[in-house]
């Protein structure tokens, strides 16, 4: 790995952040009546898409939109710019990933037919709560404009081929109106909010986000580790591995994803509890083995559409013999043109023979002259590796990501000495289950706590 291509800058991302921060600053103060100061935000926007197809358009919005005269389809057409140039950072940035990393370039995915006019009504409801909220600013929101979206989403989640857009609005509202009113914050999440706007407001536009092509592959599936994303109300596994076809074609790099519902007081390790009977996968991580697929569904971005009655259990497989031996020759999948983000870049890499350090409070390699940040704030808790085992590995399997302008590290798993044997400790080690006696302690009082939830909402439904 060419870890030093990492510490270099990459041309043009600071110029094409700097435009869409300004941008991101213009709907703080709300869009209804522009300030000379939000003019200017709204030309820069303009001005560095100014060399592609969406230039005509970005500068007519840009202009109505500075004249307070803007209709939805300026708003759209701002939204689509801001996404396009931060899709832009997100193809350079992983570019110098691919370089640094060896790996091969990836594939332009497929996507399938679908109707542009499916439940235009509801779109266009959708747009209009949003462009309310442009016009109103962050700063401008008040629970009964945040509150708009309500029977939108309502109307929405019966319907399969809405509910993401329905759950991006419902996440977002319910952001809203925990800030409310927008008068008083004392703080904005000014990217946050912009990218959340922006996202659900290219969604509004039918066919804009058209399914993904749905293939079947066959073949061996080596785990490399789980990566953990929870929510108040929500959690989700989502397993990295590599996938081996039985076709003997090239291995490539592909995820599989598991989610559940869940009560604010069930954390820590009583997530698995939520997850583990949607998927026997994560049985597999725990247990170190691989999983032998069998037409199992597939999207062209490498997401496997999960399925227990086309996986079976497989042999032993160790995650960093997998990242020694296959990760080095998986190919990774194109991302999804709305999903090019910044944020979403998640590029499984092994490193080692690291020095490690700590700089104000957070660990950080220094591997082939780079410092390169630890995220551990990034790894469950519902599992045994801690920053002190991180502190003290010398092999790391983890997450390339990017974050405040800069690379980082999540660790996903990592190797250390222990009594001069060499130990390894993974995040998703009690995704299946443990013997562990912390984990069993943990488990023990995550359904403990299950099961007095369980209790309380049976006596409410009686009543």
């Amino acid at each position: 790995m060419r870890a030093d291509l990492l510490g270099d800058s990459v041309d043009g991302v600071d110029e094409v952040l700097q435009a869409v921060d300004g941008f991101d600053e213009v709907l703080v103060a709300g869009l209804l009546r522009p300030q000379p100061a939000q003019a200017e935000g709204l030309a820069a926007l303009a001005l560095a898409v100014a060399g592609s197809p969406l230039a005509a358009r970005v500068a007519e919005a840009a202009e109505k939109t500075a004249a307070g005269a803007a209709g939805e389809d300026h708003f759209v057409a701002l939204a689509a710019a801001r996404t396009a140039l931060l899709g832009s950072v997100h193809d350079a940035l992983v570019q110098r990933v691919e370089e640094a990393v060896g790996r091969a370039r990836a594939e332009e995915g497929a996507t399938s037919a679908g109707s542009v006019e499916h439940a235009v009504n509801l779109h266009a409801a959708a747009r209009s709560w949003l462009c309310d909220l442009a016009r109103a600013g962050w700063q401008g929101i008040d629970h009964e404009l945040v509150g708009g979206a309500a029977p939108v989403v309502s109307a929405m989640l019966p319907d399969p081929a809405l509910r993401r857009l329905a759950t991006l609005l419902d996440g977002f509202a319910a952001e809203l109106a925990a800030s409310c009113p927008g008068a008083t914050l004392e703080r904005v999440p000014v990217r946050r909010w912009a990218d959340l706007w922006s996202r659900a407001m290219l969604l509004t536009v039918p066919g804009a986000a058209p399914a993904p092509a749905v293939t079947e592959v066959s073949g061996r599936l080596l785990p490399l580790g789980v990566d953990v994303q929870e929510h108040a109300t929500a959690v989700q596994a989502q397993v990295h591995a590599v996938l081996e076809p039985a076709d003997g074609g090239t291995p490539r790099l592909v995820r599989a994803s598991v989610s559940a519902p869940k009560p604010d007081t069930v954390v820590g390790a009583g997530l698995w509890q939520s997850l583990r009977p949607r998927m026997a996968l994560l049985a597999a991580v725990s247990e170190g083995r691989a999983m032998d697929l069998d037409a199992m569904p597939m999207t062209g971005e490498g997401d496997l559409l999960w399925d227990d009655a086309r996986a079976g259990a497989g042999e032993a497989a160790e995650a960093f013999a997998t990242a020694r031996v296959a990760l080095p020759a998986a190919g990774a999948f194109a991302t999804a043109p709305l999903d090019r983000h910044p944020a979403g870049i998640a590029v499984p890499v092994l490193l080692e023979g690291y020095a490690v350090e700590q700089d104000e409070g957070r660990t950080v390699f220094r591997v082939a002259g780079l410092r390169l940040p630890v995220d551990t704030d990034r790894m469950p808790v519902a599992g045994p590796l801690t920053p002190a085992a991180v502190a003290a590995s010398g092999a790391c399997l983890g997450l390339l990501r990017w974050d405040a302008r800069e690379f980082l590290l999540q660790p996903l798993a990592v190797e250390r000495t222990v009594r001069k044997k060499t130990v390894a400790v993974h995040a998703g080690a009690w995704a299946g289950g443990t013997a562990d006696k912390a984990g069993v302690r943990a488990e023990k009082a995550a359904t403990d706590a299950v099961k007095v939830l369980r209790e309380r909402a049976g006596k409410l439904l009686r009543k």
